[in-house]
C-alpha cells in the first residue's frame, strides 16, 4: 500500500479526486454540512490552538507536505540535480522565471484595482509539484528522464520560493521571541541528526514544538516543515542502509499523499460557485491576473529564464530539447496547492477569494490541456 502511495501518478489522482469532491459537494445539498465540518473548531485556547477544521489541515496538514518537499530538497542540494552548479543553473534560472513574470503580469492586470487585488500577487507564482508529476506521468512516459528531473528540480525551487513568499509577505505580525525557541529547537533537531540519534521519542517533540513555535511566532507553520526537513542528514554510513532523509520521504510521503494533501485541496476548493456572481467574478481582474499569470506567464517567464541561462553558459540535460522547457513551462502554470494556500492568505473578502480560487482552478485546467497541446506538438516534432 505505501508504494501504491508513493507513486506520483497516485498522489496527483487522489488531490485532483479530492478537489473535484470537495467542488461538487460545496455545490450540492450536502455544502452546509461541509462548511460545517470546516468551521468546527479543535484545539486549545489557552495554547492559541483553537484552530477550525480547514485551518488545521492548512497549518497542521499541508507542514507534512512540506516537510517532504524539505527532503526532497536537501538531497538535491547535496546529491541531487542541485549539488552542481552548471546543472543545476538552468531550472534554477528557469524557476525564477517562472515565479517573477506571472508576478508582474499580475501586478500589471490589477494596478490600481479594487482595494486589496494587489494582495494575490503571489498566487500564480507557485507550481504543484504533485499534480504537474502527475500529469507528466500519465501525459508522458516516454519522454526522456532529463524533463522529470528537470520539473521536479524547477517545482522545488518554485515552492521554497513560494514558501518564503508566504514567509515574508503572506504572514501576520512576527512575534521574534517564538522565533528564537524555533531557532533553538532546529538547531537541536540538527544536532541530533549529526549525532545520528534514531529515536523518535526525540524528534516528534521537537518537530511539535517547531511547528508551534513558528506558529505562535505568526509566520504560516508550513515553515517549519521545510525547515525540519532541510536539516536532515542525506549521506549514509557505512553499514547504514537508508540515509535518514530517504527513511523520512519513504515514511511520510504516503501520509502526504494519501492524507495531507487531499483534505487540504478538498476544503481550498471547496468554492460555493452558487454564491459566487459568476458575471462579476469572470470579469474580475483578480481572476484575470490569475489565469494570465498561470497560463502565460509560467511558460513564458521559465523559457526566457532558460534561454538567458544558456546564453550565459548553462546547458540543456543530455536528450532534453527546448521543446522539453516548453512542456515544463506548460506544467508549471498547474499552481493548484499552493495558488490555492496562498490565496487563502491573501485574500479574507469572500468576493477576492472566490475569484482567485475560481482563477486557481479554471487556470489549472487550461495548463494541463496546454500541457497535452505541447506534447503531442513534440511528437509531431520527434516523427
Amino acid at each position: 500500500m505505501q508504494l501504491f502511495l508513493r507513486s506520483e501518478t497516485v498522489g496527483g489522482a487522489l488531490l485532483i479526486a479530492a478537489a473535484l469532491i470537495g467542488i461538487l459537494l460545496a455545490n450540492s445539498p450536502l455544502s452546509e454540512v461541509l462548511r460545517t465540518v470546516a468551521s468546527t473548531q479543535i484545539g486549545s485556547d489557552a495554547l492559541h490552538l483553537n484552530l477550525t477544521v480547514q485551518e488545521w489541515t492548512a497549518d497542521g496538514l499541508l507542514a507534512i507536505f512540506f516537510f517532504v518537499i524539505g527532503c526532497e530538497l536537501k538531497h538535491e542540494l547535496v546529491v541531487g540535480t542541485l549539488s552542481k552548479p552548471r546543472q543545476a543553473a538552468l531550472p534554477v534560472a528557469a524557476a525564477l522565471g517562472g515565479m517573477i513574470v506571472p508576478a508582474l503580469l499580475y501586478v500589471a492586470i490589477n494596478q490600481g484595482g479594487a482595494g486589496d487585488a494587489l494582495n494575490g500577487w503571489g498566487i500564480p507564482m507557485a507550481t504543484d509539484i504533485a499534480f504537474a508529476l502527475a500529469v507528466l506521468a500519465v501525459l508522458g512516459r516516454v519522454l526522456p528522464t532529463g524533463v522529470r528531473t528537470f520539473l521536479l528540480t524547477l517545482a522545488v525551487v518554485d515552492d521554497l520560493g513560494a514558501i518564503l513568499v508566504i514567509a515574508l509577505f503572506y504572514s501576520a505580525s512576527l512575534h521574534v521571541e517564538w522565533l528564537a525557541v524555533a531557532a533553538v529547537l532546529l538547531a537541536l533537531f540538527a544536532i541530533a541528526q549529526q549525532r545520528r540519534i534514531a529515536s523518535p521519542l526525540i524528534y516528534v517533540p521537537l518537530a511539535l514544538g517547531t511547528w508551534y513555535a513558528v506558529h505562535s511566532a505568526g509566520v504560516h507553520p508550513t515553515i517549519a516543515g521545510v525547515a525540519l526537513g532541510l536539516l536532515m542528514r542525506v549521506k549514509r554510513d557505512p553499514g547504514e542502509q537508508d540515509a535518514p532523509v530517504d527513511r523520512a520521504t519513504e515514511r511520510f510521503h504516503p501520509i502526504s499523499a494519501a492524507i495531507a494533501v487531499p483534505l487540504f485541496a478538498l476544503f481550498a476548493a471547496a468554492v460555493d460557485l452558487r454564491s459566487i456572481d459568476l458575471g462579476a467574478v469572470t470579469g474580475s481582474p483578480i481572476l484575470l491576473g490569475v489565469l494570465v499569470g498561470l497560463v502565460v506567464g509560467k511558460p513564458i517567464g521559465i523559457l526566457l529564464a532558460a534561454r538567458l541561462a544558456t546564453a550565459l553558459g548553462a546547458k540543456l540535460s543530455a536528450g532534453m530539447r527546448w521543446i522539453d522547457i516548453a512542456l515544463v513551462g506548460a506544467l508549471g502554470g498547474i499552481g493548484f496547492t499552493v495558488s490555492l494556500l496562498i490565496s487563502e492568505l491573501a485574500f479574507t473578502n469572500e468576493e477576492s477569494l472566490g475569484a482567485a480560487k475560481v482563477g486557481v482552478l479554471i487556470a489549472s485546467l487550461a495548463a494541463v490541456a496546454l500541457s497535452a497541446v505541447v506534447l503531442a506538438l513534440r511528437r509531431t516534432l520527434a516523427r
